[in-house]
C-alpha cells in the first residue's frame, strides 16, 4: 500500500522547486519573492516551509537540482565509452546547445554567484561545489588527452565555458556557440599534438 501523504508531499516538493528554478532561472533570486512562488506552486507557505526551511535552502536546492542535470549529461557521455576527447567533444556541444535555447538566461551558477557574493553562504559554497566537480572531471578527461599535465588546459576549457555562456544572452548565440566549440577543438588539437610530438 502506498503512503499517499508521502507521495502528497513529494509532489508538493516537486511543484515548488519545479516553479522555483522555472521563475529564479527566468528572472534571478533576490527579485523573485517566496509569495510568488507559493502562489505559482499552488501550495501553502507552510508546505513550503515544511520542506525549505527558508528561502535561502529553496535556492541551494534548485542549484543542487540544476548540478544534478548536468552531472547525469556528462555521466552519460562518461557512460558512452567513447574516448576522453569524443566525451570532451560531447560535453561542449551540450553547452553550446544550452546556449541557443530560446530560454536561455546565462548560466544558473554564474548568475547566482552574482546575488550571493560572500563565499561562505550557502549559495555560493553550492556554485563552488559545482564548479569544482565540473572542473575535475574535465580535468581527468583532459590527462587522459596528451601527456603534459591537465590543470592548465582545463581551467582553459572552464573559463571558455564561462565566457561562452556569459556571451550567450547578450548577443548572436549563433556565433558564441561557434567560437566556443572551436577553442575547445584548439585546446583538443593542441593535447593530442603534444602526445604525438
Amino acid at each position: 500500500m502506498v503512503d499517499n501523504t508521502r507521495v502528497q508531499v513529494s509532489e508538493a516538493r516537486s511543484r515548488l522547486l519545479a516553479t522555483a528554478t522555472r521563475i529564479f532561472y527566468a528572472e534571478g533570486l533576490h527579485s523573485v519573492g517566496i509569495d510568488r512562488i507559493v502562489a505559482e506552486a499552488k501550495v501553502t507557505r507552510a508546505t513550503l516551509y515544511r520542506h525549505f526551511p527558508s528561502k535561502d535552502a529553496l535556492v541551494v536546492a534548485y542549484l543542487q537540482g540544476i548540478d544534478q542535470a548536468v552531472r547525469d549529461q556528462v555521466g552519460e557521455a562518461l557512460a558512452s565509452g567513447l574516448p576522453a576527447v569524443d566525451i570532451l567533444r560531447a560535453v561542449a556541444r551540450s553547452i553550446a546547445e544550452s546556449i541557443g535555447s530560446a530560454e536561455f538566461r546565462g548560466c544558473a551558477f554564474l548568475n547566482a554567484v552574482a546575488e550571493y557574493p560572500d563565499p561562505e553562504h550557502p549559495v555560493h559554497q553550492a556554485v563552488l561545489a559545482h564548479r569544482e566537480w565540473f572542473l575535475d572531471t574535465v580535468t581527468d578527461l583532459l590527462g587522459q588527452v596528451g601527456q603534459t599535465p591537465p590543470e592548465f588546459a582545463a581551467r582553459h576549457f572552464v573559463m571558455l565555458r564561462d565566457g561562452a555562456m556569459a556571451s550567450g544572452c547578450l548577443t548572436d548565440p549563433a556565433g558564441i556557440r561557434e567560437t566556443f566549440l572551436q577553442g575547445v577543438e584548439g585546446i583538443l588539437q593542441f593535447r593530442s599534438n603534444s602526445a604525438s610530438g
